[in-house]
């Protein structure tokens, strides 16, 4: 038998949400796979990039009481998986579409605040308006018919994100790119001009630019290494993946993308 399926019309169009045969519930939007959760295991993850940024935050953990902000929210398997994996942690989601929020509350036991805060709002928006200083983890996963609005890739805006981390704080992005890696040296290129320092998380295959994928970014105030215990979690994982760290990240960088407001000549 098929997996089941149920449809929702949300703000941005439809959300569909299918029941797989091992218990999971994947969540599409517009056709596009958005989030997988197991109703009662938030620790389980089952997009690869999601264990991957999973996996380097346990490891680099240095907050009493962690404040994370994720900029897009799906089924909340990030924020879901952190209120349960780190107790005390305080979770705000930004998620643009209003009706997709009501939908994960009902369907996809989020917990509640302020484990879990679900904002509706415009990412970019909204990050423009935190105060300073009062986020310990962003992670940016917002995507558009497949791709990161470009208001989300700038120097700008990384600049926005990096005013609101504390001084330990740590921004992460999913980026999807094709296989020359284009969007990811871009956006590496971007958060070069705004963090001193830079790294990336990603399957081999991805790393060498020989397939569309995902391919997590991260930018930091303080350095960031991969320890033996992160190694061995990045390839344990069903899909194996390595940690490249400054050196590689911006070798890699190309041009970074501005505002267009920023780029008009006074």
């Amino acid at each position: 038998m098929p997996p089941k399926s149920q449809t929702f019309e949300i703000d941005y169009g439809i959300a569909e949400v299918i029941a797989e045969h091992d218990g999971s519930l994947t969540l599409l939007i517009n056709g596009v796979p958005s989030s997988s959760i197991v109703p009662g295991e938030p620790e389980r993850l089952d997009f690869e990039y999601m264990r991957w940024i999973a996996d380097f935050l346990d490891n680099q953990k240095r907050w009493e009481k962690p404040r994370l902000t994720h900029l897009g929210g799906g089924a909340c398997s990030l924020p879901r998986y952190f209120a349960h994996a780190w107790p005390g942690s305080r979770n705000t989601v930004v998620e643009i579409d209003g009706e997709l929020a009501v939908l994960a509350r009902k369907l996809f036991d989020v917990p509640r605040a302020p484990a879990v805060k679900i904002r509706v709002g415009d990412a970019r928006t909204e990050t423009e308006g935190f105060a300073p200083g009062t986020r310990d983890v962003i992670i940016r996963d917002v995507f558009a018919e497949a791709k990161t609005p470009y208001n989300l890739t700038t120097v700008e805006f990384f600049a926005a994100a990096r005013a609101s981390l504390s001084e330990l704080g740590v921004y992460i992005a999913n980026c999807g790119s094709h296989a020359d890696l284009k969007e990811a040296k871009e956006e590496l290129a971007g958060m070069c001009e705004v963090w001193p320092h830079v790294a990336a998380i990603a399957d081999p295959p991805m790393l060498k630019g020989r397939r569309y994928g995902n391919i997590v970014l991260i930018g930091a105030n303080t350095a960031l290494e991969a320890s033996p215990r992160l190694t061995r979690a990045l390839l344990a994982g069903a899909v194996p993946a390595q940690f490249k760290g400054e050196e590689w990240a911006r070798a890699l960088a190309t041009r970074a993308r501005h505002d267009p407001a920023a780029l008009e000549t006074p």
